[in-house]
């Protein structure tokens, strides 16, 4: 079996600064993998140079398809969604308009009521808040929005970066527990960049950590819970 994405001796800079220094990686399709790393590691540069969003060098391939030259909506457009830091929801807008601007990409209209109602089964909060201006959301539900948002894509492959931000532990824990659900139901790929290692390595199957623009550890989450740098560094134990 192919796999989903690939990431061969990847490097990204801003203006004249090189962020990223040969990062190399791939993900099985419908698996979880999560990118772990100190603040200015690189990880959020890493989910930005797979979706075009920074100056890159390298491989980078979806499905075996190369993507690396791509612009960002062209990349949208082959099923890859990103959540970035920050959320990145449509304030102005209610949470259903949010929701029909994340199928937009996809074209198919016919299709959207129905994805739409599939996001509410998820996300029960977001359909007592459909008609509400997503400004006015709670942060945790501005956050089930972005994913919910971002699943209208139907995408292969959703990019999450720190979605745990500034929630309360059981709103976590409940977003955390629907993209487990949503990654055995729909096998849908997930890249996570989380600040919370504990819950992160509890989620993912595979784990990439980084250090100054370099993977430096790599292997199954079950095997990294019992490695001893990262229970030191990340898990504090």
């Amino acid at each position: 079996m192919s796999a989903l994405l690939e990431a061969g001796q990847l490097e990204a800079w801003y203006g004249a600064t090189q962020v990223l220094h040969g990062v190399s990686f791939s993900m099985a399709p419908g698996s979880i993998a999560t990118l772990l790393g100190a603040n200015g590691a690189g990880k959020t540069t890493t989910l930005r140079a797979l979706c075009g969003m920074v100056r890159t060098r390298g491989a980078v391939r979806l499905d075996g398809q190369s993507i690396a030259a791509m612009a960002t909506e062209d990349i949208v457009r082959l099923g890859v969604a990103h959540v970035p830091d920050g959320r990145g929801t449509f304030l102005d807008l209610t949470t259903e308009e949010n929701l029909r601007l994340g199928g937009y990409a996809r074209g198919n209209r016919r299709e959207l009521a129905g994805d739409i109602e599939r996001m509410y089964g998820y996300f029960p909060r977001l359909k007592e808040r459909r008609a509400q201006q997503a400004g006015t959301l709670s942060g945790g539900e501005q956050q089930m929005l972005a994913i919910a948002r971002a699943l209208m894509l139907r995408p292969r492959l959703l990019l999450l970066d720190e979605p745990s931000f500034g929630l309360a532990p059981l709103l976590v824990a409940a977003i955390f527990d629907i993209l487990r659900t949503i990654n055995a139901r729909e096998k849908v790929g997930i890249l996570l960049v989380e600040q919370n290692a504990a819950l992160a390595l509890e989620l993912a199957d595979q784990v990439f950590l980084l250090e100054t623009g370099r993977i430096v550890i790599a292997g199954a989450a079950a095997t990294m819970r019992d490695n001893d740098a990262v229970r030191r560094s990340y898990l504090g134990y």
